[in-house]
Formats: C-alpha cells, sequence, structure tokens
C-alpha cells in the first residue's frame, strides 16, 4: 500500500488517498476513475509529498503519552494516600459496613474504604447510599 497526497486542478483541494501501488496509481489516473470527491473533477494528480522517515530519536508523541500515563498514575497514588490515612479500610465487607453506617444513625465513624463488586455498589446507590469507585493500583516494588 502506498498513500499519495493528491491535489484537485479545479477547486485545489488536497486529499490523501490510499492504492496498492504505484503502478496501480497510474492505471486509475490513465482510465480517468480519479475523481475529486468535493467537485467531481478528473482533474486529479499528486503533490509533492515528503516521505515518512523514522528517526532513531525517541517518538515525542509516545514520550508526551507516557508522561500523561504517569502523571495520571501519580494522581491516583496521591488520591490512595489521602485515601489509607483518612478512611478505614474494611476489606471485602464494604457494602455491609456501608449500609451499618446508612441505616444505624447512632454509628458514628469516619469514612470507610474497601472492596465491593459492581453489583454490590449499585444495589447501594438504589439504596440512596452514595459510594464511589475509584482505580486502585497495587505498590509492585518488589
Amino acid at each position: 500500500m502506498i498513500k499519495y497526497k493528491l491535489e484537485c486542478s479545479d477547486c485545489e483541494i488536497a486529499f490523501d488517498s490510499w492504492f496498492a501501488s504505484s503502478t496501480e496509481f497510474e492505471k486509475l489516473k490513465k482510465k480517468k476513475l480519479l475523481i475529486c470527491h468535493i467537485c467531481n473533477s478528473i482533474k486529479v494528480d499528486k503533490t509533492l509529498m515528503s516521505p515518512s522517515v523514522r528517526s532513531n530519536k525517541k517518538d515525542t508523541k509516545n514520550d508526551l503519552q507516557l508522561d500523561k500515563y504517569e502523571n495520571v498514575k501519580k494522581t491516583i497514588k496521591n488520591y490512595q494516600k489521602f485515601i489509607k490515612e483518612n478512611f478505614k479500610f474494611v476489606g471485602e465487607n464494604f457494602a455491609y459496613e456501608a449500609r451499618s453506617i446508612h441505616y444505624n444513625p447512632k454509628k458514628k465513624t469516619k469514612g470507610i474504604y474497601g472492596k465491593a463488586s459492581k453489583k454490590d455498589i449499585m444495589e447501594l446507590k438504589e439504596e440512596g447510599i452514595d459510594s464511589q469507585m475509584i482505580p486502585w493500583i497495587e505498590d509492585k516494588n518488589n
């Protein structure tokens, strides 16, 4: 496959198009099957193109995406640290503990966090109990 930048002589629009080969482009051109998608003119031809060249330098787009990923990961870790310092871990009993706090107004406790299934979260929501799911990143330092 080869990609050419094409230009219409009538409406002067430039666009890209893929061809099986350069020979295939020439065949289509000769048979007048290359048509401008804007004005339907057959005066379509290749324009100057720079070749797609790869360098040995790091890809800056990938670097930017990696930076964004690292920033998101850092933000999640900061949330996790805050939650661990300010909330009580209840493990697999999250739904039970959330209901206990909600239905027993005498039970005063700081916020809780733990594990719950999507089904548990939906059931809590249906009961009017506010809870949130956040991504959790396990520490894998070893």
